[in-house]
Protein backbone atom coordinates (compact mmCIF):
# COMPACT_ATOMS: atom_id res chain seq x y z
CA UNK A 1 0.00 0.00 0.00
CA UNK A 2 1.33 3.45 -0.96
CA UNK A 3 2.45 5.71 1.89
CA UNK A 4 0.20 8.76 2.31
CA UNK A 5 1.66 12.01 1.00
CA UNK A 6 3.29 13.88 3.88
CA UNK A 7 2.74 17.49 2.75
CA UNK A 8 1.57 19.61 -0.18
CA UNK A 9 2.23 23.21 -1.16
CA UNK A 10 -0.29 24.85 -3.50
CA UNK A 11 0.57 27.91 -5.57
CA UNK A 12 -2.61 29.90 -6.16
CA UNK A 13 -5.47 30.87 -3.84
CA UNK A 14 -8.13 31.01 -6.55
CA UNK A 15 -10.99 28.54 -6.93
CA UNK A 16 -8.73 25.74 -8.28
CA UNK A 17 -6.16 26.05 -5.52
CA UNK A 18 -8.60 26.45 -2.64
CA UNK A 19 -10.83 23.56 -3.75
CA UNK A 20 -7.77 21.35 -4.21
CA UNK A 21 -6.51 22.32 -0.78
CA UNK A 22 -9.87 21.50 0.80
CA UNK A 23 -9.99 18.04 -0.78
CA UNK A 24 -6.42 17.26 0.30
CA UNK A 25 -7.08 18.37 3.88
CA UNK A 26 -10.10 16.04 3.93
CA UNK A 27 -7.72 13.20 3.06
CA UNK A 28 -5.60 14.05 6.07
CA UNK A 29 -2.75 15.57 4.04
CA UNK A 30 -1.20 18.80 5.45
CA UNK A 31 -1.58 21.68 2.95
CA UNK A 32 -0.19 25.21 2.67
CA UNK A 33 -1.57 27.56 -0.01
CA UNK A 34 0.65 30.39 -1.31
CA UNK A 35 -0.48 33.52 -3.14
CA UNK A 36 0.77 37.09 -3.35
CA UNK A 37 -2.86 38.25 -3.19
CA UNK A 38 -5.62 37.60 -0.70
CA UNK A 39 -8.03 34.79 -1.73
CA UNK A 40 -10.89 35.99 -3.89
CA UNK A 41 -9.23 39.09 -5.31
CA UNK A 42 -8.42 37.92 -8.85
CA UNK A 43 -10.52 35.89 -11.36
CA UNK A 44 -12.51 34.33 -8.54
CA UNK A 45 -13.83 37.81 -7.80
CA UNK A 46 -14.60 39.13 -11.24
CA UNK A 47 -15.90 36.21 -13.31
CA UNK A 48 -19.42 35.79 -14.68
CA UNK A 49 -20.38 33.55 -11.76
CA UNK A 50 -21.85 30.80 -13.92
CA UNK A 51 -21.84 27.14 -12.99
CA UNK A 52 -22.05 25.92 -16.60
CA UNK A 53 -22.02 22.10 -16.90
CA UNK A 54 -23.37 22.30 -20.46
CA UNK A 55 -20.51 24.40 -21.91
CA UNK A 56 -18.73 21.62 -23.80
CA UNK A 57 -17.99 23.58 -26.98
CA UNK A 58 -15.07 26.01 -26.93
CA UNK A 59 -13.54 28.45 -29.41
CA UNK A 60 -11.43 25.90 -31.31
CA UNK A 61 -14.06 25.49 -34.02
CA UNK A 62 -13.73 25.70 -37.80
CA UNK A 63 -16.91 27.80 -38.06
CA UNK A 64 -15.44 30.45 -35.75
CA UNK A 65 -12.11 30.59 -37.57
CA UNK A 66 -13.82 31.98 -40.68
CA UNK A 67 -15.37 34.80 -38.66
CA UNK A 68 -12.20 35.88 -36.85
CA UNK A 69 -10.98 38.48 -39.41
CA UNK A 70 -14.43 40.08 -39.53
CA UNK A 71 -14.65 40.21 -35.74
CA UNK A 72 -11.19 41.77 -35.42
CA UNK A 73 -12.01 44.49 -37.93
CA UNK A 74 -15.18 45.49 -36.07
CA UNK A 75 -15.09 47.78 -33.02
CA UNK A 76 -18.53 46.39 -32.15
CA UNK A 77 -17.47 42.77 -31.92
CA UNK A 78 -16.68 40.14 -29.28
CA UNK A 79 -13.01 39.65 -30.21
CA UNK A 80 -10.13 42.12 -29.99
CA UNK A 81 -6.33 42.13 -30.17
CA UNK A 82 -3.75 44.25 -28.44
CA UNK A 83 -1.61 44.73 -31.51
CA UNK A 84 1.60 45.18 -29.52
CA UNK A 85 1.13 41.62 -28.22
CA UNK A 86 0.78 39.91 -31.61
CA UNK A 87 4.47 38.86 -31.92
CA UNK A 88 4.21 37.00 -28.59
CA UNK A 89 0.89 35.44 -29.59
CA UNK A 90 2.02 34.04 -32.95
CA UNK A 91 3.11 30.58 -31.65
CA UNK A 92 -0.16 30.29 -29.69
CA UNK A 93 -2.22 31.39 -32.70
CA UNK A 94 -0.53 28.80 -34.96
CA UNK A 95 -1.31 26.01 -32.48
CA UNK A 96 -4.86 27.35 -32.11
CA UNK A 97 -5.43 27.23 -35.87
CA UNK A 98 -4.16 23.63 -35.96
CA UNK A 99 -6.57 22.76 -33.13
CA UNK A 100 -9.57 24.31 -34.87
CA UNK A 101 -10.58 21.31 -36.96
CA UNK A 102 -13.77 19.35 -36.59
CA UNK A 103 -11.86 16.41 -35.11
CA UNK A 104 -10.12 18.60 -32.51
CA UNK A 105 -13.35 20.44 -31.72
CA UNK A 106 -15.13 17.16 -30.97
CA UNK A 107 -12.16 15.88 -28.94
CA UNK A 108 -12.25 19.01 -26.78
CA UNK A 109 -16.03 18.79 -26.41
CA UNK A 110 -15.86 15.12 -25.35
CA UNK A 111 -13.26 15.70 -22.65
CA UNK A 112 -14.77 18.95 -21.43
CA UNK A 113 -18.04 17.04 -21.05
CA UNK A 114 -16.30 14.31 -19.04
CA UNK A 115 -15.44 16.75 -16.24
CA UNK A 116 -18.26 19.27 -16.70
CA UNK A 117 -20.78 16.49 -16.19
CA UNK A 118 -19.37 16.00 -12.67
CA UNK A 119 -18.95 19.67 -11.82
CA UNK A 120 -22.24 20.45 -10.06
CA UNK A 121 -22.15 17.32 -7.90
CA UNK A 122 -18.64 18.26 -6.78
CA UNK A 123 -19.82 21.72 -5.74
CA UNK A 124 -22.92 20.32 -4.04
CA UNK A 125 -20.67 18.24 -1.79
CA UNK A 126 -18.89 21.43 -0.67
CA UNK A 127 -22.10 23.46 -0.38
CA UNK A 128 -23.40 21.00 2.21
CA UNK A 129 -20.60 22.16 4.48
CA UNK A 130 -20.89 25.94 4.08
CA UNK A 131 -23.65 28.53 4.32
CA UNK A 132 -24.48 29.64 0.77
CA UNK A 133 -27.52 31.74 1.73
CA UNK A 134 -27.84 34.58 -0.81
CA UNK A 135 -24.70 33.33 -2.58
CA UNK A 136 -25.98 30.71 -5.04
CA UNK A 137 -29.20 30.62 -7.08
CA UNK A 138 -30.53 27.64 -9.04
CA UNK A 139 -32.69 29.30 -11.68
CA UNK A 140 -30.88 28.13 -14.80
CA UNK A 141 -29.02 30.08 -17.48
CA UNK A 142 -30.41 31.35 -20.81
CA UNK A 143 -28.49 31.69 -24.07
CA UNK A 144 -30.02 33.89 -26.77
CA UNK A 145 -29.12 34.47 -30.41
CA UNK A 146 -30.27 35.99 -33.67
CA UNK A 147 -30.82 34.07 -36.90
CA UNK A 148 -27.61 35.48 -38.44
CA UNK A 149 -25.42 32.53 -37.38
CA UNK A 150 -27.88 29.66 -37.34
CA UNK A 151 -25.34 27.27 -38.86
CA UNK A 152 -23.12 27.72 -35.80
CA UNK A 153 -26.06 27.48 -33.41
CA UNK A 154 -27.23 24.25 -35.02
CA UNK A 155 -23.71 22.83 -34.72
CA UNK A 156 -23.66 23.64 -30.99
CA UNK A 157 -27.09 22.11 -30.45
CA UNK A 158 -26.11 18.90 -32.27
CA UNK A 159 -22.77 18.43 -30.47
CA UNK A 160 -24.44 18.87 -27.09
CA UNK A 161 -27.24 16.56 -28.09
CA UNK A 162 -24.80 13.87 -29.23
CA UNK A 163 -22.98 14.08 -25.88
CA UNK A 164 -26.22 13.82 -23.93
CA UNK A 165 -26.20 17.39 -22.61
CA UNK A 166 -29.66 18.50 -21.53
CA UNK A 167 -30.93 21.61 -23.31
CA UNK A 168 -34.30 23.23 -23.95
CA UNK A 169 -34.64 25.23 -27.15
CA UNK A 170 -36.79 28.33 -26.75
CA UNK A 171 -38.59 30.71 -29.11
CA UNK A 172 -38.38 34.47 -28.67
CA UNK A 173 -41.76 34.51 -26.92
CA UNK A 174 -40.74 31.72 -24.54
CA UNK A 175 -37.60 33.65 -23.61
CA UNK A 176 -39.65 36.79 -22.99
CA UNK A 177 -41.99 34.79 -20.77
CA UNK A 178 -38.97 33.99 -18.60
CA UNK A 179 -37.30 37.40 -18.89
CA UNK A 180 -39.93 39.99 -19.86
CA UNK A 181 -37.61 43.01 -19.47
CA UNK A 182 -35.33 41.99 -22.33
CA UNK A 183 -35.41 44.06 -25.50
CA UNK A 184 -36.52 41.50 -28.16
CA UNK A 185 -33.53 41.97 -30.48
CA UNK A 186 -32.97 38.20 -30.61
CA UNK A 187 -34.75 35.36 -32.41
CA UNK A 188 -34.39 32.32 -30.15
CA UNK A 189 -32.24 30.61 -27.60
CA UNK A 190 -31.63 27.74 -25.23
CA UNK A 191 -32.39 27.25 -21.54
CA UNK A 192 -30.19 25.19 -19.23
CA UNK A 193 -32.62 25.05 -16.35
CA UNK A 194 -30.36 22.95 -14.11
CA UNK A 195 -27.43 25.40 -14.14
CA UNK A 196 -26.57 27.60 -11.13
CA UNK A 197 -25.20 31.09 -10.80
CA UNK A 198 -23.30 32.90 -8.08
CA UNK A 199 -24.73 35.99 -6.42
CA UNK A 200 -21.21 36.68 -5.16
CA UNK A 201 -18.32 34.57 -6.53
CA UNK A 202 -15.83 36.09 -4.10
CA UNK A 203 -18.17 35.37 -1.19
CA UNK A 204 -18.39 31.71 -2.19
CA UNK A 205 -14.61 31.41 -2.59
CA UNK A 206 -14.10 32.92 0.87
CA UNK A 207 -16.57 30.48 2.43
CA UNK A 208 -14.68 27.55 0.89
CA UNK A 209 -11.39 29.09 2.02
CA UNK A 210 -12.72 29.46 5.58
CA UNK A 211 -13.72 25.77 5.51
CA UNK A 212 -10.21 24.86 4.31
CA UNK A 213 -8.65 26.87 7.16
CA UNK A 214 -11.05 25.45 9.76
CA UNK A 215 -9.90 21.92 8.84
CA UNK A 216 -6.25 22.82 9.36
CA UNK A 217 -5.20 24.32 6.02
CA UNK A 218 -2.57 27.06 6.07
CA UNK A 219 -2.21 30.17 3.91
CA UNK A 220 0.91 32.24 3.35
CA UNK A 221 0.56 35.55 1.54
CA UNK A 222 3.83 35.95 -0.30
CA UNK A 223 5.31 36.20 -3.77
CA UNK A 224 6.47 32.82 -5.07
CA UNK A 225 9.57 33.19 -7.25
CA UNK A 226 10.42 29.59 -8.09
CA UNK A 227 9.48 25.96 -7.54
CA UNK A 228 11.70 22.90 -7.81
CA UNK A 229 11.68 19.17 -7.43
CA UNK A 230 14.81 18.65 -5.33
CA UNK A 231 14.60 14.90 -4.80
CA UNK A 232 12.51 11.77 -5.37
CA UNK A 233 9.81 12.86 -2.89
CA UNK A 234 11.03 16.39 -2.23
CA UNK A 235 9.91 19.69 -3.72
CA UNK A 236 10.62 23.27 -2.78
CA UNK A 237 8.72 26.56 -3.05
CA UNK A 238 11.03 29.57 -3.04
CA UNK A 239 9.51 32.95 -2.11
CA UNK A 240 10.94 36.43 -1.70
CA UNK A 241 11.73 35.66 1.94
CA UNK A 242 12.41 31.94 2.43
CA UNK A 243 12.27 28.39 1.13
CA UNK A 244 9.52 25.88 1.99
CA UNK A 245 9.88 22.12 1.59
CA UNK A 246 7.01 19.77 0.66
CA UNK A 247 6.62 16.28 -0.69
CA UNK A 248 4.45 17.54 -3.55
CA UNK A 249 3.42 20.86 -5.11
CA UNK A 250 0.22 21.77 -6.96
CA UNK A 251 0.55 24.60 -9.49
CA UNK A 252 -2.85 26.30 -9.72
CA UNK A 253 -2.26 29.98 -10.38
CA UNK A 254 -4.20 30.29 -13.63
CA UNK A 255 -2.79 32.62 -16.26
CA UNK A 256 0.29 33.21 -14.08
CA UNK A 257 1.32 29.53 -14.23
CA UNK A 258 3.42 29.79 -17.38
CA UNK A 259 6.34 31.45 -15.58
CA UNK A 260 6.71 28.33 -13.48
CA UNK A 261 6.23 25.75 -16.24
CA UNK A 262 8.92 27.56 -18.25
CA UNK A 263 11.24 27.28 -15.23
CA UNK A 264 10.54 23.54 -15.15
CA UNK A 265 11.52 23.14 -18.79
CA UNK A 266 8.04 22.47 -20.18
CA UNK A 267 7.03 24.62 -23.10
CA UNK A 268 3.30 24.66 -22.42
CA UNK A 269 1.59 27.20 -24.74
CA UNK A 270 -0.46 28.87 -22.03
CA UNK A 271 -1.69 32.35 -22.76
CA UNK A 272 -4.46 34.60 -21.54
CA UNK A 273 -7.81 35.78 -22.78
CA UNK A 274 -8.54 39.10 -21.16
CA UNK A 275 -12.13 39.45 -19.99
CA UNK A 276 -13.98 42.47 -18.62
CA UNK A 277 -16.88 43.32 -16.36
CA UNK A 278 -18.93 46.30 -15.18
CA UNK A 279 -21.77 46.60 -12.68
CA UNK A 280 -25.08 48.42 -12.93
CA UNK A 281 -26.03 49.10 -9.32
CA UNK A 282 -29.58 48.30 -8.18
CA UNK A 283 -30.42 46.87 -11.61
CA UNK A 284 -30.06 43.19 -10.70
CA UNK A 285 -33.83 42.66 -10.52
CA UNK A 286 -34.25 43.36 -14.24
CA UNK A 287 -33.44 39.70 -14.96
CA UNK A 288 -33.93 36.61 -12.79
CA UNK A 289 -31.00 34.57 -14.07
CA UNK A 290 -27.91 34.96 -16.30
CA UNK A 291 -28.54 35.79 -19.95
CA UNK A 292 -25.80 35.29 -22.54
CA UNK A 293 -26.10 36.90 -25.98
CA UNK A 294 -24.00 34.65 -28.23
CA UNK A 295 -23.92 37.05 -31.20
CA UNK A 296 -22.27 39.66 -29.00
CA UNK A 297 -20.04 37.41 -26.89
CA UNK A 298 -21.24 38.90 -23.64
CA UNK A 299 -23.61 38.12 -20.79
CA UNK A 300 -25.34 39.58 -17.76
CA UNK A 301 -25.69 38.06 -14.29
CA UNK A 302 -27.83 39.33 -11.40
CA UNK A 303 -25.53 39.62 -8.38
CA UNK A 304 -25.49 41.19 -4.95
CA UNK A 305 -23.31 44.03 -6.28
CA UNK A 306 -25.85 44.78 -8.98
CA UNK A 307 -26.25 43.55 -12.54
CA UNK A 308 -22.83 42.30 -13.65
CA UNK A 309 -22.18 42.56 -17.40
CA UNK A 310 -19.23 40.49 -18.56
CA UNK A 311 -17.55 39.28 -21.69
CA UNK A 312 -15.48 39.71 -24.81
CA UNK A 313 -12.22 37.98 -25.66
CA UNK A 314 -9.21 40.25 -25.88
CA UNK A 315 -5.83 38.76 -26.72
CA UNK A 316 -3.23 40.96 -25.11
CA UNK A 317 -1.31 39.26 -22.32
CA UNK A 318 -0.99 40.12 -18.66
CA UNK A 319 0.72 43.52 -18.79
CA UNK A 320 -1.32 45.68 -21.18
CA UNK A 321 -3.60 48.23 -19.50
CA UNK A 322 -7.37 47.97 -19.40
CA UNK A 323 -9.06 48.77 -22.72
CA UNK A 324 -11.73 51.46 -22.58
CA UNK A 325 -13.09 50.27 -25.92
CA UNK A 326 -13.82 46.83 -24.42
CA UNK A 327 -15.65 48.43 -21.49
CA UNK A 328 -17.65 50.62 -23.87
CA UNK A 329 -18.53 47.55 -25.91
CA UNK A 330 -19.92 45.69 -22.88
CA UNK A 331 -21.91 48.74 -21.79
CA UNK A 332 -23.32 49.18 -25.30
CA UNK A 333 -24.33 45.50 -25.51
CA UNK A 334 -25.95 45.66 -22.08
CA UNK A 335 -28.06 48.65 -22.99
CA UNK A 336 -29.05 47.02 -26.26
CA UNK A 337 -30.66 44.20 -24.27
CA UNK A 338 -31.82 46.30 -21.33
CA UNK A 339 -32.38 49.94 -22.40
CA UNK A 340 -33.46 50.72 -18.80
CA UNK A 341 -29.83 50.60 -17.61
CA UNK A 342 -28.20 53.79 -16.34
CA UNK A 343 -24.57 54.52 -15.42
CA UNK A 344 -22.15 51.67 -14.77
CA UNK A 345 -19.46 51.21 -12.11
CA UNK A 346 -16.50 48.95 -11.26
CA UNK A 347 -14.62 48.57 -14.54
CA UNK A 348 -12.63 45.35 -14.13
CA UNK A 349 -10.15 43.32 -16.18
CA UNK A 350 -9.33 39.68 -15.49
CA UNK A 351 -7.31 36.91 -17.14
CA UNK A 352 -8.57 33.56 -18.43
CA UNK A 353 -5.75 31.00 -18.71
CA UNK A 354 -6.19 29.33 -22.09
CA UNK A 355 -4.44 26.60 -24.07
CA UNK A 356 -4.79 26.41 -27.88
CA UNK A 357 -6.97 23.28 -27.69
CA UNK A 358 -9.11 24.76 -24.89
CA UNK A 359 -8.61 21.82 -22.55
CA UNK A 360 -7.09 22.44 -19.10
CA UNK A 361 -3.79 20.97 -17.96
CA UNK A 362 -4.45 18.58 -15.08
CA UNK A 363 -1.80 16.10 -13.97
CA UNK A 364 1.88 15.67 -13.10
CA UNK A 365 4.67 17.64 -14.72
CA UNK A 366 6.50 15.49 -17.26
CA UNK A 367 9.97 16.10 -15.81
CA UNK A 368 8.98 16.68 -12.17
CA UNK A 369 6.31 14.15 -11.27
CA UNK A 370 5.82 15.46 -7.72
CA UNK A 371 4.66 18.78 -9.17
CA UNK A 372 1.02 18.55 -10.23
CA UNK A 373 -0.59 20.98 -12.69
CA UNK A 374 -4.11 22.40 -12.36
CA UNK A 375 -4.53 25.37 -14.70
CA UNK A 376 -5.75 26.40 -18.16
CA UNK A 377 -9.51 26.19 -17.54
CA UNK A 378 -10.18 29.24 -19.78
CA UNK A 379 -13.83 30.46 -19.48
CA UNK A 380 -14.75 27.56 -17.21
CA UNK A 381 -12.41 27.99 -14.27
CA UNK A 382 -15.26 28.82 -11.94
CA UNK A 383 -17.42 25.90 -13.08
CA UNK A 384 -14.54 23.40 -12.86
CA UNK A 385 -13.05 24.46 -9.52
CA UNK A 386 -14.64 21.82 -7.32
CA UNK A 387 -14.21 18.87 -9.70
CA UNK A 388 -10.60 19.86 -10.44
CA UNK A 389 -9.98 19.84 -6.69
CA UNK A 390 -11.31 16.30 -6.44
CA UNK A 391 -9.31 15.07 -9.45
CA UNK A 392 -6.03 16.68 -8.38
CA UNK A 393 -6.35 15.53 -4.77
CA UNK A 394 -6.81 11.99 -6.11
CA UNK A 395 -3.67 12.32 -8.23
CA UNK A 396 -1.68 13.58 -5.25
CA UNK A 397 -2.95 10.70 -3.11
CA UNK A 398 -2.22 8.11 -5.85
CA UNK A 399 -5.87 7.03 -5.98
CA UNK A 400 -7.36 5.11 -8.89
CA UNK A 401 -9.90 6.85 -11.10
CA UNK A 402 -12.31 5.78 -13.82
CA UNK A 403 -11.75 9.07 -15.64
CA UNK A 404 -9.52 9.24 -18.70
CA UNK A 405 -7.05 11.93 -17.62
CA UNK A 406 -4.60 11.58 -20.50
CA UNK A 407 -6.23 14.32 -22.65
CA UNK A 408 -5.48 16.89 -19.91
CA UNK A 409 -1.80 15.95 -19.59
CA UNK A 410 0.89 18.48 -20.48
CA UNK A 411 2.46 15.70 -22.57
CA UNK A 412 0.20 16.73 -25.45
CA UNK A 413 2.43 19.79 -25.93
CA UNK A 414 5.83 18.18 -25.30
Amino acid sequence: MDKKCSSVGIIGAGIQGVCTGLQLIKKGIPVTVFDKNEPGTMASYGNAGHFSPYAVLQLNRPDIIYDVPKMLMSSYGPLALKWNYIPKMIPWIIKYLKSSTKKSMLHTAKYMHQILDLSLDAYDEIFKEIDISNLVERKGIIYIWTNKNLKSRNLEIKVRQDLGVKQKLLSKDEILDLEPNLNPVFDGGAFYDYAYHARDPRGILLKIFELFRSKGGEFIKTNVKELRQTGYNETQIITDKKKYNFEKIVLACGAFSKKFTDQLGEKIPLDTERGYHVHFENMENLIKRPVIFLDRGFGMTPMNQGLRAVGTVELGGLKNPISKKRIDYIVKCSKELLPQLKEHKDEWLGFRPTLPDFLPVIGPSLKNTNIIYAFGHQHLGWTLGAITGKIVSGIVANENTNLDLKPYSSSRFN
